[in-house]
């Protein structure tokens, strides 16, 4: 190459910035029903494992549920009045679900009403108002949040009659065990005399 050839220039093609990914684009758009599912997982698996009613934390998300629907709902209104009409009938709804909720705790229902099955009942009621405003501000996603609620349901109710009967089927091995056991020794001290 000489001095008065120029050198070949190779263009580089322009860099194009980090294209994000689908799941991130997903998950940016969807996060708040991503949250209250979280939330919702988390809580019926830890009914599940813990084996101990979460009422306060069903009615703690109750109002978190009830503001997702409003927030994510907020841009389809067409004007300030259906904004107000937007808050109003959720807010109408979840204090009609929290009120609901609350006469689990009325003093004669207690009574009639072991943690358990109370924490069930709560655990409904929430499925149920979740999917129905999901229908209301027509949100397929809220609808799923209720949808999976209402299954954490008869899995919470499923796993804790399995545990009873794992243990049930545990104490018999054991028995038989034992049995098996003072069987083995009488006779190896029969043997012996």
């Amino acid at each position: 190459m000489t001095d008065s050839q120029p050198a070949s220039h190779v263009p580089t093609p322009p860099v194009s910035p980090p294209q994000k990914s689908a799941l991130y684009a997903f998950a940016r758009a969807e996060w708040p029903y991503i949250a209250i599912l979280v939330l919702a997982v988390f809580g019926v698996a830890w009914t599940s494992v813990a084996r101990q009613p979460m009422t306060y934390y069903w009615l703690a998300l109750t109002p978190l549920i009830g503001l997702v629907c409003v927030i994510t709902r907020w841009n389809t209104a067409p004007n300030r009045e259906g904004r107000v009409h937007l808050v109003v009938t959720q807010a109408l709804h979840w204090i009609a679900v929290l009120i609901a909720m609350e006469l689990a705790f009325v003093a004669d229902v207690n009574q009639m009403m072991n943690a358990d099955a109370r924490a069930l009942f709560i655990l409904t009621l929430l499925a149920l108002g979740t999917f129905t405003a999901g229908v209301h501000v027509a949100s397929w996603q809220i609808c799923v949040v209720g949808v999976i609620f209402a299954c954490g349901v008869p899995a919470i109710a499923w796993l804790e009659q399995t545990a009873l009967l794992l243990v049930l089927g545990l104490a018999i091995i054991v028995a038989i065990a034992a049995l098996l056991w003072l069987h083995s020794s009488r006779r190896s001290d029969a043997e012996v005399e």
